[in-house]
């Protein structure tokens, strides 16, 4: 291991046991910003701390082997044993580099992730509630929690307009490449001819903001309620449940009228709000990413899209890593790890190269 490195993964651990002992005293617990940001930081030191560890552990095992390899009775079995120990030492290096690569600081928050419709009419509909079950499916494989905020639902059973909340360790850092523009290629239940026909649905990934980040001032915010709504009687209610609330300097509205508690569905609303308000601060704040919530869905055209579901083939295609599988039934079922990995790694890759 080089000695760049070596210095960054001391550097690591000694800061891991300051933020150990920090966020245990009273004075960083009653600041609860604070104290929630020690944590975070502490969760992301501590995979590549305790890599580094046994990285060190097994450099010394392979020391201790060289020492014995001119003993007269143990100098061949020590040989061999160098050998191994040497290729594992070399491979656990390399893998050691993936953890001084830039981290995101938000790869271990939630997700308020956004479904819509685009074009393709009906279709697009039916295509977005497809979508909208798939990541529900996948948050129940990996074990989080998915809680529908906002749904605008069609009578196909389509969906117009989706906003989920999925609440996991990670959740982010799995999710946050699936922001663009999906397209769908079938033939439809509304279509009489048998035509195969072409349609978009748009994804936007959002980490989810703790609202004592972002600034929110009652005096900027216009809060209406009204009766839910919504085909089927599903979302049906005879009192003013739901929950509208304008965030009037910038303009963003957020709804919810999932919970049958007005003042429930006015906090789901809230924490919504802080998220789009916390990207939409992020995006301004860094002109790397200006325009990033626009650039995730661009403007649901076909010719934009990230990835491909084939239905008359079978096959799934992500188009930014040229990834084929055909295994449609499995990935609209959930099974997104092969896709997500593959993106992992590409984009890992691209940060190794960038590294030196």
């Amino acid at each position: 291991m080089e000695p760049k490195y070596t210095e960054k993964f001391e550097w690591m651990q000694n800061r891991l046991e300051e933020l150990s002992e920090a966020v245990g005293q009273p004075d960083v617990m009653a600041d609860v910003p604070k104290w929630q940001a020690l944590l975070r930081e502490r969760a992301q030191l501590e995979p590549a701390v305790n890599a580094w560890l046994d990285y060190q552990r097994l450099c010394a095992h392979l020391a201790e082997a060289q020492e014995l390899c001119d003993d007269p009775d143990m100098g061949e079995m020590a040989k061999e044993e160098c050998k191994q120990l040497a290729e594992q030492e070399k491979e656990a290096a390399e893998r050691l580099k993936l953890f001084l690569l830039p981290q995101d600081p938000n790869d271990q928050r939630n997700v308020i992730l956004e479904v819509r419709a685009g074009a393709g009419g009906d279709e697009a509909s039916l295509f977005a509630a497809l979508l909208l079950r798939m990541y529900m499916r996948y948050a129940e494989r990996k074990g989080w929690q998915a809680s529908v905020t906002s749904i605008s639902d069609t009578e196909l059973g389509g969906v117009k307009e989706a906003v989920v909340t999925i609440t996991g360790r990670g959740a982010f850092s799995r999710l946050k490449f699936e922001s663009g523009v999906h397209r769908i290629q079938r033939v439809p239940v509304t279509e009489a001819g048998g035509r195969i026909h072409t349609s978009t649905a748009t994804v936007a990934v959002l980490p989810e903001a703790e609202t004592v980040e972002v600034d929110i001032r009652q005096e900027d915010l216009r809060i209406d309620t009204y009766r839910a709504s919504g085909h089927g009687g599903q979302y049906i209610n005879r009192t003013d449940s739901a929950v509208r609330i304008t965030h009037l300097p910038t303009g963003t509205v957020v709804t919810c009228q999932d919970e049958k508690s007005q003042l429930k569905n006015k906090e789901k609303a809230m924490k919504v709000l802080a998220s789009r308000l916390y990207d939409l601060y992020r995006t301004q704040a860094d002109s790397a990413y200006a325009e990033n919530r626009r650039a995730q869905v661009g403007t649901g055209e076909r010719n934009e899209r990230i990835r491909t579901y084939n239905f008359p083939q079978g096959r799934v295609t992500d188009h930014r890593v040229g990834l084929t599988l055909y295994k449609i039934d499995a990935i609209v079922d959930g099974d997104l790890d092969e896709i997500i990995d593959a993106l992992t790694v590409e984009d890992q890759a691209e940060k190794l190269k960038a590294l030196g």
